[in-house]
């Protein structure tokens, strides 16, 4: 069978995919300070200058990827409140996908690296500052469709909560990726879903 022959854009987004799976493999691997354009573009196959026809360097690289996985984790969480769902449906939605959030979401190394780099670099600072204010406006505002639609009020402003989410699932997965044999998966499911319970949810867990 002849292969069809793609046409130059699609040519050009097989390229740009294939170097943004290589910069998260490499990224994950060696870091993004000590990771090279060079490495990445080896990785994926490429020169150096098929590197610099699609991205200006690795800041938009890294950027883009944390992008990406941004609107991934907002298409899930959007999943949890579908219509018509009971209360308990949308409490079993929420404990299941953060339960597993800090065992499958393999872009967390990625938003640490972009923690650091933003601490040292006030230009990648703003704009990876604007993903995180995105991300804790969506999350007070799910926190706030929670509460409306199971009526239950909540303990702390949404902002507040929703800074605590974050902080904890960041923290819960890191504890768990350096620590696994003591910070056990079972433990961590334990303290998101006594978070959920006594804190979100209103109840006392069981």
């Amino acid at each position: 069978m002849t292969r069809k022959r793609l046409t130059r854009e699609q040519s050009k987004d097989q390229t740009r995919q294939r170097l943004l799976d290589a910069a998260l493999t490499v990224f994950t691997k060696k870091g993004y300070v000590a990771a090279s354009v060079e490495d990445i573009a080896a990785a994926a196959g490429y020169t150096r200058g098929a590197f610099y026809s699609n991205f200006r360097g690795k800041p938009e690289v890294l950027l883009e990827l944390l992008r990406i996985d941004h609107e991934r984790m907002q298409s899930e969480l959007e999943d949890i409140f579908v219509e018509g769902a009971t209360r308990e449906q949308m409490e079993a939605n929420v404990l299941t996908y953060y339960s597993q959030l800090f065992r499958d979401n393999k872009c967390f190394l990625l938003w640490g690296e972009a923690k650091l780099q933003a601490s040292r670099d006030a230009k990648f600072r703003t704009r990876f500052n604007a993903f995180m204010h995105e991300k804790r406006e969506e999350m007070s505002s799910y926190i706030r469709a929670f509460s409306e639609r199971v009526g239950t009020p909540l303990p702390l402003p949404a902002e507040t909560l929703a800074i605590g989410l974050m902080g904890l699932c960041d923290g819960v997965q890191a504890l768990y990726l350096s620590d696994p044999q003591h910070v056990t998966a079972e433990l961590m499911e334990s303290v998101l879903a006594g978070f959920f319970a006594r804190v979100v949810f209103g109840r006392n867990p069981a």
